[in-house]
C-alpha cells in the first residue's frame, strides 16, 4: 500500500512541475523529452544484470516497450497541454477514469481479476462521473474545441497502461529497470521525430530553459513508474489501478483549488464524488 501512497504523491509533483511549465513558457514537448532522457538515464544507474544490444532486439518484452514508449510522450503532451487549458481537476479526473481500459483488459484476460455486477455498476457510474465533472448545466465545463485533447488522454493512458499491466503479467522476472531504459528511450526517440516533424511545419527553437525543467520532471517520473510497478507486482492490477486512480483525483482537485485557485461548480464535485465512488467499487 505504501508504494500506492508515494505514487499518488509523485504524481501530484508532476502536475505542479505541468502549471510551472506553463508559467515559464517551457515548450511541452521540449520538456518530455528532456523528461524522458532524464528518466532513461535513471533506469540505466538502477540495472544489475549485464545488457546488450543484442539482448535487447531480442528481448520479449521489446514490442510492449515500443509501444508503451511512443504512447507515453502522446499522452504526457496532451496531458500537460489539457491542464493547462482545460484545467487541472478535469483533465486528471480524465487520465485517471481511463483506468476503466487497463481494469477491462485485466478482467478479461487474467483469470484472478474476475467481472463482478458492482463492477458492472461502476463502469456506469464512472460515464456519469465523467460527464457532470465535465459540464455546466448541459454545457461543456470547458471550451468543446478542446475535447479533442480530452480523447486522445483517455485513450493513449487507457491503452498505455493496459499494456504496462500485461507487461507486467506476462514477465513478473525480467530486470525491469532494462524495461524502463529502452522504454524511455523509445518515448524520447519518438519525441525527437515529433519535434522534428513539428519544426519542419512552425519554426520551433531550443529552450535552455526546456533542459531545466525536463530534469525537474524527470526523475518523479521515473520513480512514480517504480513505485507504481512495486505496486502491481503486490496488490491485483484492477485494485493498484483503481486506488491510484482514486487517491490521485481526489487529491489533484484538491490541489487545483487550494494551490492554483481553480474554481469546481457543485455539479462538477458531485461529478468528482462519482467517479471516486465508481474507482472504490473496482477495488
Amino acid at each position: 500500500m505504501i508504494n500506492i501512497l508515494y505514487t499518488i504523491l509523485l504524481f501530484n509533483v508532476l502536475i505542479i512541475v505541468f502549471r510551472l511549465f506553463s508559467k515559464y513558457s517551457v515548450d511541452n514537448l521540449q520538456g518530455l523529452i528532456i523528461n524522458y532522457m532524464t528518466a532513461a538515464i535513471c533506469s540505466y544507474f538502477f540495472i544489475k544484470s549485464e545488457i546488450s544490444f543484442n539482448l535487447i532486439l531480442n528481448a520479449k518484452w521489446i514490442y510492449h516497450a515500443i509501444l508503451i514508449g511512443t504512447l507515453f510522450i502522446v499522452a504526457f503532451y496532451f496531458f500537460a497541454y489539457g491542464i493547462q487549458k482545460v484545467g487541472i481537476s478535469f483533465t486528471t479526473v480524465t487520465n485517471k477514469m481511463s483506468f476503466i481500459i487497463p481494469v477491462t483488459a485485466a478482467l478479461i484476460l487474467y483469470p484472478k481479476d474476475t467481472l463482478t455486477t458492482i463492477k458492472g455498476a461502476a463502469f456506469i457510474l464512472a460515464i456519469i462521473g465523467i460527464f457532470l465533472s465535465s459540464t455546466k448545466g448541459k454545457k461543456l465545463s470547458f471550451n468543446k474545441k478542446y475535447l479533442w485533447i480530452i480523447l486522445l488522454i483517455f485513450f493513449s493512458q487507457g491503452i498505455a497502461d493496459a499494456i504496462f499491466s500485461d507487461f507486467e503479467q506476462r514477465y513478473p522476472q525480467e530486470d525491469k529497470y532494462i524495461f524502463y531504459m529502452i522504454l524511455f528511450g523509445i518515448a524520447t526517440i519518438s519525441g525527437i521525430l515529433i519535434l522534428i516533424i513539428k519544426s519542419i511545419r512552425v519554426s520551433n527553437k531550443l529552450q535552455l530553459k526546456s533542459l531545466f525543467w525536463g530534469v525537474v520532471f524527470g526523475i518523479p517520473n521515473f520513480f512514480s513508474l517504480v513505485f507504481f510497478i512495486k505496486a502491481l507486482g503486490e496488490i491485483n492490477n484492477s485494485v493498484v489501478f483503481s486506488l491510484t486512480s482514486m487517491g490521485i483525483v481526489i487529491s489533484s482537485s484538491l490541489l487545483g483549488i487550494l494551490i492554483f485557485k481553480e474554481k469546481l461548480s457543485k455539479r462538477n464535485w458531485i461529478g468528482i464524488l462519482i467517479s471516486v465512488i465508481s474507482i472504490f467499487l473496482f477495488s
